[in-house]
């Protein structure tokens, strides 16, 4: 069977126009895991990877606007919250979904850590949206009350935007692949997995960050040696000339291709710019991976060819 690392996107996670409450977003996610479910029954061996950025955004400000009743948590402790509520959800459903068609499948959530470097240009130049969208006149009064970096995301209104440093280590990388082994279907890297660094005394420490899920599927579809990755979203294919009269979708890309696009600014960095970057760092890792890039709904169809973009070499 394949070994496929799936990255879910925020179409996954929640809808778009509806009430960001936890009833919500399970049932959102219930229909996502039937999804996932279509995978298994076909025959894949999934190892599944999600965002955040909306969920840990909300709890953050969650902690601030309580912050006088109770201490708020580091950025990096709300991080491995939204890991939590997110990996609960979809262990919990996806479980439902499996024994409902028969098939006792364990599903296990890790709290994954993952190191990123400490002197990360990233952290000089903040550029992962998170939370909620705001109109051009909250955002300015966020950024001259709180200090936030805030920024207009791919036509959709404002956003607050944080670091996103590029993932070099995952740490429960040994706990995932023993899970996998033992016929387990995992959920790790949430939230492209809570960003830490290493001191100079070997420990850990938590920094305020996002890492981007895409890149972070991508380096652990590389250490489990996986046969693909699949970056799940809103959109059937990619696209250049995206919402043009001229809009050309996409059924394959080599690597060279990608990043002639990716040089002319084909791809909003807020969306589909990660994904593509991400797919081609996999494609070039070893020969014979290929990446995919589909819809949610869509993600059967794009294994068999008739939906989805492949990057490939």
């Amino acid at each position: 069977m394949n070994r496929i690392v799936v990255a879910l996107g925020g179409n996954a996670l929640q809808e778009a126009g509806k009430p960001a409450t936890a009833e919500v977003q399970l049932e959102v996610i219930r229909n996502t895991s039937k999804r996932l479910a279509d995978l298994i029954e076909n025959g894949h061996r999934i190892v599944i990877a999600h965002g955040n950025g909306p969920q840990v955004g909300r709890i953050v400000v969650q902690n601030e606007m309580s912050a006088h009743i109770t201490p708020a948590m580091p950025f990096d402790v709300c991080g491995a919250m939204s890991q939590g509520m997110i990996g609960y959800h979809i262990q919990q459903t996806l479980r439902d979904e499996l024994r409902s068609r028969s098939r006792n499948i364990p599903v296990t959530t890790i709290v994954t850590q993952v190191v990123v470097d400490k002197n990360d240009a990233a952290f000089n130049n903040p550029t992962k949206p998170i939370g909620p969208f705001y109109s051009k006149e909250e955002a300015e009064k966020l950024r001259d009350k709180k200090g936030y970096d805030i920024v207009e995301d791919a036509g959709r209104g404002w956003r607050r935007v944080v670091p996103s440093p590029d993932p070099k280590k995952i740490i429960e990388i040994e706990a995932v692949k023993s899970l996998i082994e033992a016929g387990q279907i995992v959920i790790t890297v949430g939230g492209g997995g809570i960003p830490v660094i290493e001191t100079e005394d070997n420990r850990l420490a938590g920094v305020a960050a996002v890492i981007d899920k895409d890149l972070a599927s991508e380096r652990l579809a590389e250490d489990l040696d996986a046969d693909m990755l699949m970056i799940l979203t809103a959109v059937d294919r990619v696209a250049i000339n995206f919402g043009k009269p001229d809009q050309k979708d996409l059924d394959i890309l080599s690597p060279e291709d990608a990043e002639k696009y990716m040089e002319e600014g084909h791809f909003a960095a807020g969306s589909m710019l990660p994904k593509v970057r991400a797919a081609v760092r996999f494609a070039r890792s070893r020969p014979g991976r290929k990446a995919i890039i589909a819809s949610l709904d869509k993600a059967v169809e794009a294994l068999r060819g008739k939906s989805g973009t492949v990057i490939k070499m």
